[in-house]
């Protein structure tokens, strides 16, 4: 399931969640590595889209440039001062989430730490393993972003959905009163 609308807030978390690697290693190691390319590539395609598709900057405001797969190398419908604007704003955008992020990283070193371990022991954590380890998330998420990561929601949810279809059962056994000695559906209960 895909979330097609996001906040420019969402944006920045998951620009910030895209740049924790680089961030980790230079907290971590003191320095970082070329781990962190392809990132940094989704990074700067997802600023520049806020920037140039979303209009969610205010320097250049709500205005829309769509890239245009057909056109010629260096045809572009604004001007030069507006790409260069364009340009001072992502740079601005993803040094600022990085010093967020670095910030972030230094701040939660502890659990970090304790994610690492896991991955080490484990190779492939789940959501639960997080929620586990470093307890929930500091917000919650939709139903189906949940349901998408979550063995224990869908577990939960289906628990739940079999105590609601027992009671209606019940309810239906007690208001239907079958006098032919079989009990519908009873071949077919598990």
């Amino acid at each position: 399931k895909e979330t097609f609308l996001r906040t420019e807030e969402q944006i920045m978390h998951i620009v910030m969640m895209a740049l924790a690697g680089r961030a980790a290693e230079e907290v971590f190691f003191g320095k970082v590595t070329t781990g962190a390319s392809d990132d940094l590539r989704r990074v700067t395609d997802l600023v520049y889209s806020t920037i140039q598709v979303y209009g969610m900057n205010s320097r250049v405001g709500q205005l829309a440039f769509p890239k245009d797969p057909n056109a010629m190398p260096g045809d572009k419908p604004y001007s030069d001062s507006t790409a260069e604007a364009m340009d001072e704003e992502a740079r601005k955008i993803v040094d600022d989430m990085y010093a967020k992020t670095v910030e972030l990283i230094s701040e939660k070193k502890g659990e970090v730490e304790m994610v690492a371990n896991l991955l080490l022991d484990k190779e492939t954590i789940t959501h639960d393993d997080m929620i586990d380890l470093v307890g929930p998330r500091p917000f919650t998420g939709n139903e189906a972003y949940q349901e998408f990561v979550s063995k224990r929601f869908v577990l939960k949810k289906d628990k739940e959905l079999n105590e609601d279809e027992s009671t209606e059962d019940e309810k239906d056994d007690s208001t239907n009163v079958d006098n032919s000695g079989l009990t519908p559906g009873l071949a077919f209960k598990g």
